[in-house]
């Protein structure tokens, strides 16, 4: 018998090892055929287009661009865009999908039923066909720009987009915002250890007030103000009417299916404890933050996760109504100029990719810390 499966064994290694080296020798094949099959065609590869001029303009930018700019640049301006939308609408979502999740439950007979035909509806709608009508119907209904709605005295809507006064920081300023940033992820990454160590936590809120104070006082800035002058409003930030359009779409219909993970984790706790609490005088507010919320998000986490990942991965249609994100300034505009379609093509999928398995790894992390300590 020990024989026996001391052969198995030694069989199923051989077939795992057959397995693996027909694929690599498959990959192997394809990737000389295409380089083969380049060079025939006098296509030039490798990354050194990335330093050449990019030679035109994008309508959103998160840093300093320009025409003279290089392709590498134009790469990082497309990631930030994409990165933009995807957090916010993650966030959006979110408190949206969590509220309709929430009234789908409720006892009040017209909030449960308005919620329910929200979601049959929304998610029944293809994606693209919601970011058609919130680009090309609900905001190209904006007036123009000399007859914006006035939003105050400092803040304008119209058809080419939300503006309202911002800050431009100088070059001090991103050192400051980025020891900020830092001081913020080594303070949640040690917090635990800061509970129990009087002097580290001490350390860190005295660093987090000197970069906050610094942030507020020290960082040498200027206001700017949106003015209108000839046919648009100059200065201030602005939200292009391509990002509201996505950023809504995105939101509202990820939104219809986190109600329903909601919901379902909801219900999955036993309706017992619900009971119980009831007869301890606890309110529904209350039962829900102490007893309800803390379990079902053991459930809710990873369904939660698909819905973040395909948001991200849902945002790449902003190609459809010209949202600079990583998909159309660089895996269109720029491999249209360059022509190098798999540096491209395949830089673009690993960047998804990667955005992807940061994601699920950041919440798997958190739902790996609720199961530890219990809900």
């Amino acid at each position: 018998m020990r024989a026996y499966w001391y052969q198995r064994r030694i069989r199923g290694l051989a077939w795992q090892a057959l397995a693996i080296g027909g694929a690599l020798s498959l990959g192997v094949y394809l990737i000389t055929n295409l380089i083969g099959n380049l060079e025939h065609q006098g296509i030039a590869s490798g990354f050194g287009f990335l330093d050449t001029s990019a030679g035109f303009g994008i309508t959103m930018s998160l840093i300093e661009y320009s025409e003279q700019s290089s392709y590498a640049r134009a790469f990082v301006v497309g990631l930030l865009n994409t990165i933009l939308v995807s957090v916010l609408g993650v966030a959006c979502a979110t408190v949206l999908g969590f509220a309709l999740g929430l009234g789908r439950l409720s006892s009040n007979w017209l909030v449960a039923r308005l919620a329910q035909v929200y979601v049959e509806t929304i998610r029944n709608i293809p994606l693209l066909l919601q970011i058609f009508f919130w680009y090309f119907l609900a905001l190209n209904m904006l007036p123009g720009p000399r007859q914006s709605h006035a939003l105050g005295e400092m803040i304008f809507l119209n058809n080419r987009g939300l503006y309202m006064p911002g800050l431009v920081f100088e070059p001090a300023g991103a050192w400051a915002v980025a020891g900020f940033a830092v001081w913020l992820i080594v303070f949640l990454a040690v917090r635990r250890a800061a509970r129990t160590s009087r002097g580290l936590s001490l350390v860190l809120w005295a660093a987090g007030a000197a970069l906050a104070f610094s942030l507020v006082v020290g960082i040498p800035t200027s206001a700017t103000v949106p003015e209108l002058r000839g046919f648009n409003f100059q200065g201030g930030w602005v939200l292009i009417p391509e990002l509201v359009a996505l950023l809504a779409a995105l939101s509202i219909y990820t939104a219809a299916f986190i109600a329903e993970i909601v919901r379902a984790g909801i219900e999955a706790v036993p309706r017992g404890q619900v009971e119980a609490a009831r007869a301890l005088g606890l309110d529904w507010r209350d039962i829900l933050r102490r007893i309800v919320i803390p379990q079902a998000l053991r459930v809710i986490i990873p369904p939660l996760t698909n819905q973040f990942l395909n948001l991200t991965k849902n945002s790449s249609l902003a190609a459809a109504i010209a949202y600079p994100d990583l998909v159309s300034v660089f895996a269109g505009t720029v491999l249209n100029q360059t022509g190098q379609a798999v540096e491209v093509i395949a830089v673009t999928m690993a960047v998804y990719l990667l955005l992807s398995l940061t994601i699920s790894a950041l919440m798997n992390v958190y739902h790996w810390r609720l199961v530890r300590r219990g809900g």
